[in-house]
C-alpha cells in the first residue's frame, strides 16, 4: 500500500499525464494491425533472404533501417542454413560500423522504491518482500568509489518512479556521481540515465545536469499486454505517455536516447517490430535515431510469478537471432547485451549478434558495489544477473578472444551526440574514434587496474592488434594515437579523441 505521501504524489502526476495526453502532438507510431499484416506473410524463399541480408550489409555505410516487411521477413525465416547468414551479417555490421571493441559500463542502482505495480517487476509496490530505500550521499559515494576501483568509467543510473527519486534527486545524484575522485585518473566520466518519464520540463532540469543517453523501455508494444502488465490508476498504466517519453526528452533538450523492450512479455517478434517502428518515429520527429537498443529478457524477479512463468519466455535459439536481426535492422544503433544473459552466450553473440556494448563486474541490488564480494543482495534486488563477475574476469574473457574492452567516452564529451553522432554511426566513420579511443581507456586499465593476467594478453597481444588496425584504416591518425598511448604510460589519464 502507498502512504499519504505516495498517493498524493502519484495522482498529481496522474492528473497532468491525462492533461498531456490529450494534446499528444504526435501521432500513434504502432500500427498493430500493418505490425500482424507484415509478421503473418509466408517464410521467404532463400533468394529473397539473401536479398535482404545484403539490402542490410550495404545498409552499414548508408545508414538506412530495414523496411517493416524487410525484417518481418527475417523474423518468419526458420532454416537453420539462413539463420547462420544473419549471424554473419551481424558481426559483419557492427565490425564495419564501430570495429572489434565492446564498450563496457556498470548499471548502478540508486533506488528501489516505486509507486507502480508491474507485474514482472521484483520492485512493485505490492511485493512487500522487498527492502526500499533510496541512496543517501554517503551510499552513493560509496557506490561510485567502489566502482571506480574496479576501473569503471561509465554508469547508467537507475531510478525507481517515486517522490524521493524525482527530477530532482536524480540531478542530485548525478552531479555527486561527476564529483568523486580516486588518485589521479578515477572517476565517472559519463552518466546515463534509465527512468521514467518525465515532463518536459524535468527533462530540462535533468540534462543540465550533464547526463548522457536518456533511456526508456517500453517493455510491450502491444497494448493489450501492456495493459494487463501495467494496472491501471498507476503511473505506468499510461501506454500513450510512456510511448512518447523520449519524444518529449528531444523537447526538453535531450539529444541523446535510448530504447529497448522486455522480451518475454508478449510474441517476440511483435516486439522487434515495435523497436522498429519506435526507431523510425524517433527519426521522423526528429531525424535522430536511438543510440542505442536493448533487448532484455525476462529472468527471475523475487516475488513475481510472472517472471518465470509467461506463456512469451523466449528460448536460446529465438533470443540469438533477435540480437543479430536488431542488428541488421538498425546497423548504426548501439547494441546492448546485459548481465540478465549468461556468460557463455554472452561471448557468443559478441560476433553473432553485432553486439557493441555490455555491463560488466554488475551488481543491481541497492548498495551492492560497496559490497562486490556478495553477488546477489537478498530483497534489494529488480531481478537475477546471470553473469556476476568481476570487472577484471570478464575483460579477461574479452582479451582471450581477441576483442578490444573499450571505456571510452569521448563522443560524449566532444559533442559527437544526437544529430552529430548519426552521420558518423550512419556513415561507418565512428569506428576511427571507437577504436583509438578504446585503446586509450584500455591502457588507463592495464596501468591502473588490472590484474597480471590481463596485462599478460592486453600488453603483447590486444594493444599492438588494434595499434595495427588504426594504422592499415585511419593511417593520418596513427602517429598521434602511438603518442598518446606513450603519454598514457606515463600516467597521463584522459587523452582521447
Amino acid at each position: 500500500m502507498l502512504n499519504a505521501n505516495e498517493q498524493e504524489w502519484k495522482n498529481e502526476r496522474l492528473r497532468r499525464i491525462g492533461e498531456w495526453e490529450t494534446h499528444c502532438p504526435w501521432d500513434d507510431f504502432i500500427d498493430e494491425p500493418a505490425i500482424w499484416s507484415h509478421l503473418n506473410r509466408p517464410a521467404p524463399s532463400a533468394e529473397r533472404f539473401r536479398d535482404i541480408v545484403a539490402k542490410a550489409r550495404d545498409n552499414a555505410s548508408t545508414g538506412q533501417m530495414l523496411p517493416p516487411e524487410d525484417v518481418a521477413a527475417l523474423l518468419n525465416a526458420r532454416d537453420p542454413e539462413l539463420r547462420e547468414e544473419v549471424f554473419a551479417t551481424a558481426n559483419q555490421i557492427k565490425q564495419t560500423v564501430y570495429g572489434d571493441r565492446i564498450v563496457l559500463f556498470a548499471p548502478l542502482y540508486l533506488s528501489s522504491s516505486c509507486v507502480n505495480n508491474c507485474a514482472y517487476c521484483g520492485f512493485r509496490a505490492s511485493n512487500e518482500s522487498i527492502e526500499r530505500r533510496a541512496l543517501n550521499r554517503a551510499e552513493v559515494e560509496a557506490e561510485v568509489r567502489a566502482l571506480v576501483n574496479t576501473g569503471h568509467k561509465r554508469v547508467i543510473a537507475v531510478y525507481g518512479e517515486h517522490p524521493e527519486s524525482d527530477a530532482d534527486y536524480i540531478c542530485r545524484t548525478i552531479e555527486q556521481i561527476y564529483s568523486v575522485r580516486v588518485g589521479d585518473g578515477g572517476e565517472i566520466r559519463r552518466c546515463n540515465v534509465n527512468a521514467a518519464p518525465m515532463f518536459v520540463e524535468e527533462y530540462r532540469k535533468i540534462k543540465q545536469a550533464g547526463i548522457g543517453t536518456y533511456q526508456i523501455f517500453q517493455e510491450t508494444y502491444h497494448r493489450e499486454t501492456y495493459r494487463k502488465v501495467h494496472p491501471a490508476n498507476s503511473l505506468k498504466g499510461s501506454y500513450r505517455w510512456r510511448q512518447f517519453g523520449l519524444h518529449r526528452a528531444f523537447e526538453g533538450g535531450i539529444d541523446d536516447v535510448a530504447i529497448g523492450v522486455l522480451f518475454g512479455l508478449y510474441d517476440w517478434r511483435f516486439e522487434v517490430m515495435g523497436l522498429l517502428y519506435h526507431a523510425m518515429s524517433l527519426e521522423k520527429e526528429f531525424g535522430i535515431g536511438p543510440h542505442t537498443i536493448s533487448y532484455p529478457r525476462m529472468v527471475y524477479a523475487e516475488n513475481s510469478p510472472l517472471s518465470v512463468r509467461s506463456r512469451y519466455l523466449v528460448g536460446d535459439d529465438d533470443f540469438k537471432k533477435i540480437v543479430a536481426i536488431i542488428r541488421l535492422m538498425c546497423p548504426y544503433t548501439g547494441s546492448i547485451l546485459t548481465a540478465r544473459e549468461a556468460p557463455e552466450l554472452r561471448h557468443e553473440m559478441i560476433v553473432k549478434g553485432g553486439v557493441s556494448q555490455m555491463d560488466a563486474g554488475t551488481r543491481i541490488g541497492i548498495g551492492g558495489y560497496s559490497r562486490m564480494a556478495k553477488k546477489h543482495l537478498e530483497h534489494r534486488e529488480q531481478f537475477m544477473v546471470k553473469d556476476s563477475r568481476s570487472l577484471d574476469e570478464f575483460i579477461l574473457g574479452l582479451c582471450k578472444a581477441g576483442h578490444l574492452p573499450s571505456f571510452c567516452t569521448a563522443g560524449y564529451r566532444q559533442g559527437r551526440t544526437g544529430a552529430a553522432f548519426m552521420p558518423l554511426a550512419k556513415h561507418a566513420t565512428v569506428n576511427r574514434f571507437c577504436i583509438a579511443n578504446g585503446l586509450l581507456t584500455f591502457r588507463e586499465y592495464l596501468d591502473d587496474y588490472a590484474s597480471p593476467e590481463v596485462r599478460e594478453i592486453g600488453e603483447p597481444e590486444i594493444i599492438p592488434k588494434y595499434l595495427a588496425w588504426v594504422r592499415e584504416h585511419v593511417p593520418d591518425m596513427y602517429g598521434e594515437v602511438e603518442a598518446r598511448l606513450v603519454r598514457t604510460e606515463n600516467h597521463e589519464h584522459d587523452l582521447h579523441f
